[in-house]
């Protein structure tokens, strides 16, 4: 099966055949090809249904149609599926990495990671990739062979797209291609820069949704202005909505035509053979130098005028409360705390105890979405709540 649906690919793309494998080893299906297993497992794990109820820039209370992290990693995995088949790439590998990135978020998107980070700080932090890794490979429960979901080895360094020295060196071997400063493979490249495609677009049509950009601020960004003028020379007198999203599409297609050219023109540059060298290669998925410094400029836009702005700050701040704050009570009582998420099992009273109880804690808050976390805090602070 793997042979036939993977024949297509470049030989520098990564094939079922010559992967480094599972963890624990499994029967190879006859149906399905090792990352479309990869991917099933992931769109069946609790992991990816919770994204449905944690958010991107807006707390999921505050409107129905502003994206969530379920909605952005199905966008993220259309990009990178559609680059990769282009480019030869391992579509499936793509496709199961793009679905798994945020597996590790906190509710209330970064402001949540950022506090819950500040209460780990002294057991070993937070980073919420590591944290997505933890899940696939430690916190779901669905099988009864091993813990976890027993990922391939490239997808599971694909989700691991960033992580400190301190962390890479607990890990072994995924961990291994950060302290060697060696590369992922190309279809983690490919995941990486779409999420970056994926999340520029909608935090704009987000902004304008929300009221908290104004179209005049965006068409001081040349980049949206000249698809905008674009747009309205093609339709003329169109209004509304419509023009938003047919500009927003052109600025994708123009980030996702030049990285397919980028891309391409790197990887026959380098005239890598294989995997490996891959591994040992320069990073070859990319945008143009004038494509990047475009989308570095819509980033600092988008920083500096939707989120930094008073009322998303209003928000993060009142979020970052609930974190800290459920944080705190659950480490001076954890026996608040759902029995799973208890330390039975530690008689002794000491730091290792801590540090234990405190991962349990941080599991267990960065696993809620954002409406259970707003509900677990009223039920332990509010008098009148159960």
């Amino acid at each position: 099966m793997a042979e036939y649906v993977e024949a297509h690919l470049a030989p520098y793309a990564v094939h079922s055949a010559t992967s480094a494998g599972r963890c624990y080893t499994e029967p190879v299906s006859v149906s399905r090809t090792e990352f479309q297993r990869d991917r099933d497992r992931i769109i069946h794990s609790t992991g990816f249904r919770r994204l449905e109820y944690k958010t991107q820039v807006f707390v999921n209370h505050e409107g129905d149609l502003f994206r969530t992290r379920l909605t952005h990693s199905l966008e993220v995995a259309q990009i990178a599926r559609s680059i990769a088949r282009n480019l030869r790439l391992n579509e499936d590998l793509v496709e199961a990495i793009s679905l798994a990135h945020d597996l590790g978020h906190t509710p209330f998107g970064h402001a949540g990671q950022d506090a819950l980070n500040v209460c780990m700080k002294d057991y070993g932090g937070f980073e919420h990739n590591m944290q997505s890794l933890r899940i696939v490979d430690t916190l779901e429960e669905r099988y009864g062979a091993f813990d976890g979901l027993n990922l391939m080895f490239e997808t599971r360094e694909g989700i691991l797209k960033h992580c400190s020295l301190t962390n890479a060196k607990k890990l072994g071997a995924i961990g291994q291609r950060f302290i060697d400063k060696k590369q992922a493979s190309l279809e983690a490249q490919l995941a990486n820069l779409a999420d970056e495609i994926a999340y520029n677009s909608h935090d704009i049509d987000d902004g304008l949704r929300s009221g908290l950009l104004r179209l005049e601020q965006l068409k001081e960004v040349d980049f949206y202005a000249h698809h905008h003028h674009l747009v309205e020379q093609t339709f003329p007198g169109l209004s509304g909505r419509r023009v938003i999203y047919e500009t927003l599409r052109r600025m994708m297609d123009a980030f996702i035509l030049d990285m397919i050219a980028t891309s391409e023109a790197r990887i026959a540059q380098s005239k890598v053979r294989n995997l490996n060298e891959v591994r040992n290669s320069t990073a070859l998925i990319g945008l143009s130098e004038g494509m990047h410094a475009e989308m570095l400029l819509l980033k600092r836009f988008l920083r500096e005028n939707l989120y930094l702005h008073y009322q998303v700050n209003r928000m993060t701040s009142k979020a970052r409360r609930v974190i800290v704050e459920l944080f705190e009570i659950f480490m001076a009582e954890p026996s608040l705390l759902p029995p799973d998420y208890q330390t039975h099992q530690i008689v002794k009273e000491g730091e290792a105890a801590k540090v234990t109880q405190a991962r349990k804690i941080a599991d267990y808050i960065a696993g809620m979405t954002d409406r259970y976390a707003m509900r677990e805090h009223r039920r332990l602070f509010a008098v009148d709540e159960i």
